[in-house]
């Protein structure tokens, strides 16, 4: 492997925004390290990216798994200079808040919040320790890290936290040339997406069918976040299907 050449990890890397990110990346020249929880859809990202990919079945909520997904990326490439903390849940669709269940709230939780931290902290280690020191996080925000959509308590609260995970990353990174930023995602076409184009619950109660992008401009936005030096940072990027009810929602 060229010494020049960049390591990335990418968590929820099997579809949608992450299978995205994982090819703009490779197609970059970098090598990527895809990780998620199915190991079949994974393989599906490494043969359609090409290149050097490793893949590795890991559940960002596990502790266990998180160790062994970094792992393996120190024995494979020695150094990582990017991670793209992807990996999500929605939660309950259409639940109101009275009626969401502890195990899915905590469900939620534990792959958004827990997860993102689990990873993060693992990259930070690494990117501290090694040398040349430094590297960068880009974490999976969303629309929702500023306004809700009806019914998705859990899912926004996680959200939010997110926006707290990447502002103490950042400055906690400050010492060791690690950045860290965050791309605030609305209505990219993926599985997850579909509903939105056939109406999706309003905060005025009514459904109403809503625009998507196309998910590779989130990974052009990702590929140029991940590509500045370390000098330079996009700490917070909002990329948006055009008239998609965000701004003035509600």
């Amino acid at each position: 492997m060229n010494p020049e050449t960049k390591i990335a990890v990418v968590t929820g890397a099997g579809s949608g925004i992450g299978r995205a990110v994982a090819l703009a990346l490779a197609g970059a020249g970098w090598s990527v390290a895809l990780a998620g929880r199915r190991t079949g859809p994974l393989e599906e990202t490494a043969r359609e990216a090409g290149g050097e990919t490793l893949c590795v079945a890991a559940d960002v909520s596990l502790p266990a798994d998180v160790d062994r997904l970094f792992a393996a990326v120190r024995e494979r490439y020695g150094r990582l200079d990017l991670l793209f903390n992807n990996a999500g849940t929605f939660g309950p669709r259409g639940v109101a808040v009275e009626d969401i269940g502890y195990q899915e709230w905590r469900s939620v939780v534990d792959v958004n919040v827990t997860g993102s931290f689990l990873c993060a902290q693992a990259a930070f280690r690494q990117m501290k320790g090694q040398d040349p020191q430094g590297g960068r996080i880009i974490n999976n925000g969303s629309i929702s890290a500023h306004a809700p959509r009806p019914h998705s308590i859990a899912y926004t609260t996680t959200k939010h936290a997110m926006t707290g995970l990447t502002k103490s990353l950042s400055l906690d990174g400050r010492p060791y040339r690690i950045a860290c930023g965050q791309i605030d995602i609305g209505n990219a076409a993926t599985d997850m997406t579909q509903r939105m184009q056939a109406g999706i619950l309003q905060a005025h109660g009514e459904l109403m069918a809503e625009p998507v992008m196309d998910v590779r401009d989130v990974a052009r936005t990702v590929l140029h976040m991940a590509e500045l030096p370390l000098d330079a940072n996009v700490q917070f990027a909002t990329v948006m299907a055009t008239t998609m009810p965000y701004v003035g929602r509600g």
